[in-house]
């Protein structure tokens, strides 16, 4: 697609950079791209492709605006509260560049209408706060070959994933299969208001780099942020012949919709704070505690008597769990601990319990000289 005199001057910057150009950017105005929620992660998001200018851009969000989510979804201010999201959204896009088209999807995505909202897109953001839309997103967009960045926050920490048809593995190859349920969301556990800015941001990174051919993506690595450290770390993750979506033999042909729980946490599994578990260290009946940490963040501190097993290794070294055990699993500050939990009852492990804020809590509120890095 030719750019007028106007897009020139606009996209100049762009235009600039040999690695873009003239080509790369018409591919943006030539490009389709579904942000899925408009909360935290959408927002920053959604922000950055329309000023980049990508030539349609969806929004897709059921909920209304709060004053809640204006601590971290700058797509909206005061005067848009109890308007519907995906309205809002999308007319705040459309003044920033009226030159793009912008879609409002003010629908709640079910598997009855996921393939026919995608079907009118070439790339996906999944930018949803509960688990059971990520796995939908997810095993739609694999069944449409339709490429998929994927983002989740808790509290302090984040992870970004990026999905690319025949080159990598899906969500659900890193994350196997969701229980019934969410995972803990905002309103449940908390989040530091610019997380999803960050996150958000390179959510569209990615999609930029994917439309335009440019860089590197994050397909086989999982990129973890955590906003107390300032650190970024990676995961390298492999497509798993056994997926039930994208292996070898799958048993997923059709989106499914997912039963769901109603107190903001995955049924099956325990959440424990560091005064809970200190507790539960002081019975005859110690628990078995599970560190998902990586190697040089166990070397630096850890609980006496925790089994290491990184994140990227526990759906190998599930065997490693005795059964009955009912483990702990813990991390830097929740998230990745509770992704394992997650790992766990796919596994039929029992009443797996999760560190509510890491080792970072218990550090904070138990043994203030336990290094966590």
């Amino acid at each position: 697609m030719a750019l007028s005199a106007d897009e020139r001057t606009r996209y100049q910057r762009h235009l600039t950079l040999s690695e873009i150009g003239l080509s790369g950017q018409e591919r943006l105005k030539a490009a389709r791209v579904l942000v899925v929620g408009a909360g935290g992660l959408g927002s920053p998001a959604a922000l950055y492709l329309a000023a980049a200018g990508c030539g349609t851009l969806g929004l897709l969000d059921c909920d209304r605006v709060e004053l809640s989510n204006l601590q971290r979804q700058v797509l909206f201010d005061t005067g848009a509260l109890a308007r519907p999201k995906a309205l809002a959204g999308g007319e705040r896009l459309s003044a920033l560049n009226p030159d793009i088209r912008v879609i409002a999807h003010d629908v709640e995505l079910r598997a009855g209408n996921v393939r026919g909202l995608l079907a009118g897109y070439d790339l996906v953001l999944d930018g949803s706060d509960r688990l059971a839309t990520r796995y939908l997103v997810n095993d739609a967009c694999v069944l449409a070959r339709l490429p998929l960045v994927s983002a989740a926050i808790h509290r302090f920490e984040g992870q970004l994933l990026t999905y690319r048809p025949g080159a990598g593995p899906c969500y659900r190859c890193v994350f196997p299969e969701a229980p019934d349920g969410l995972v803990g969301n905002c309103a449940t556990a908390g989040v530091l208001g610019v997380l999803p800015g960050v996150l958000g941001t390179l959510q569209a990174t990615e999609a930029i780099k994917l439309i335009t051919g440019v860089g590197t993506t994050l397909t086989g690595r999982m990129l973890i942020y955590d906003a107390l450290e300032m650190r970024f770390d990676e995961l390298r993750t492999a497509r798993r012949p056994d997926c039930p979506v994208c292996g070898d033999s799958p048993t997923i042909f059709e989106p499914k919709d997912a039963p769901m729980a109603n107190d903001g946490v995955p049924q099956g599994v325990r959440r424990l704070s560091a005064a809970d578990l200190n507790d539960l260290l002081h019975t005859s009946a110690k628990p078995l505690l599970i560190d998902v940490r990586e190697v040089d963040e166990f070397e630096a501190g850890h609980l006496p008597g925790a089994l290491h097993i990184p994140l990227g290794e526990l759906p190998a070294r599930l065997h490693e769990i005795p059964r009955g055990a009912a483990p702990v699993f813990m991390c830097r500050s929740g998230g990745r601990s509770l992704n394992a939990c997650l790992i766990a009852l796919r596994a039929q492990i029992a009443s797996p319990a999760n560190l509510e804020g890491g080792l970072r809590a218990w550090a904070a509120s138990v043994d203030p000289s336990l290094t966590v890095i």
